[in-house]
């Protein structure tokens, strides 16, 4: 008599083949979670380079204010050793003084720069329980201020550095300032 063997085909996935499906898709999701990660560490620094812009620029205004509203002449509208008002290198942000310029000798340094960045626990803006960040001791702002070849004409370049993370970056702003307002 003859014996029959019957052949059964193997259906299903081996074990190699499970775990290198676990593999492949652990570095998918490994690749997914460090590009959320980057994406998140990118949106902060453009919400720091948008601080810095706008502390750039609001240095800038102070500056042509001061020359349309005569409160400087254009000789005092230049560097500390150029015999003018503006302090030389990095100045850390502090509160305007009774001049109403950044970066002079009368600036407060009781009142440090700080953005508001939410409401207190009464949920309004503008009152003395707003979370705020202190931009002294990561940002600071050089103006430097100098003369063209042009009469009546001077550079203005502010640059604003900051650290955050341990990268050093910086935003600058360059413009030009006559005499005539």
């Amino acid at each position: 008599m003859h014996k029959k063997y019957i052949t059964r085909t193997a259906s299903g996935f081996t074990l190699i083949e499970v775990l290198m499906s676990m593999l492949i898709l652990s570095i998918g999701v490994l690749s997914i979670a460090g590009i959320f990660a980057r994406g998140l560490q990118s949106s902060y620094q453009t919400q720091i380079q948008y601080i810095a812009q706008q502390k750039a620029q609001e240095a800038m205004e102070t500056i042509f204010t001061a020359r349309d509203t005569k409160v400087l002449t254009f000789a005092q509208i230049a560097n500390v050793s150029q015999g003018g008002v503006f302090k030389d290198g990095p100045q850390p942000l502090w509160a305007s003084g009774p001049d109403g310029l950044f970066g002079t000798q009368d600036d407060d340094s009781t009142q440090p720069d700080v953005i508001i960045i939410a409401p207190g626990p009464d949920q309004m803006f503008g009152t003395a329980d707003d979370v705020s960040i202190n931009l002294n001791p990561w940002m600071t702002r050089t103006i430097l201020i100098q003369p063209t070849n042009t009469t009546g004409l001077n550079k203005i370049t502010i640059t604003m550095n900051w650290t955050y993370q341990g990268l050093t970056n910086s935003f600058v702003l360059e413009t030009f300032l006559s005499n005539y307002s």
